[in-house]
C-alpha cells in the first residue's frame, strides 16, 4: 500500500484513521495487510493511502464512493474482528473521520 490514491472527481468520501500503537507487532502487519485487500474488494472502495512513523503514528486514509458503501465496510464480520484487536492489542489510541471530499487537486512532474 503506498503512493497516492487515484480517486474520481469529487464528491466521494474518505475516512481518515489516526492512530498510536502499542509496542510490538502482535499480529498487526497480516492483519492490516489482509484488511486493504478485503477493503479494496469491497463495492464502493475507491483507494487507500497510509503512513506509519517511526514512533507508532499512522494515518490511513481510504476513499468510498458513498456513505452506505463506509457503513458496508465498517459492518463488515472480519473488518469487526479487526477493529476489537484494534482496540484489545495493537492501538493505545486512536481517532476516526469521515469527511465529504468537495475538491480535488492533483499535481504530477
Amino acid at each position: 500500500m503506498s503512493g497516492i490514491a487515484k480517486t474520481p472527481e469529487p464528491p466521494y468520501y474518505a475516512v481518515i484513521f489516526t492512530s498510536e500503537r502499542t509496542e510490538g507487532d502482535n499480529g498487526y502487519g497480516v492483519m492490516a495487510d489482509k484488511m486493504v485487500e478485503l477493503a479494496s474488494s469491497q463495492p464502493g472502495f475507491l483507494g487507500v493511502e497510509s503512513s506509519r512513523d517511526s514512533d507508532g503514528l499512522g494515518i490511513t486514509v481510504s476513499y468510498w464512493d458513498s456513505l452506505d458503501a463506509i457503513k458496508s465496510w465498517k459492518d463488515h464480520s472480519l473488518h469487526q474482528v479487526a477493529q476489537e484487536r484494534g482496540k484489545s492489542k495493537w492501538y493505545s489510541r486512536y481517532r476516526l473521520r469521515v469527511c465529504k471530499v468537495e475538491r480535488d487537486n492533483y499535481f504530477e512532474m
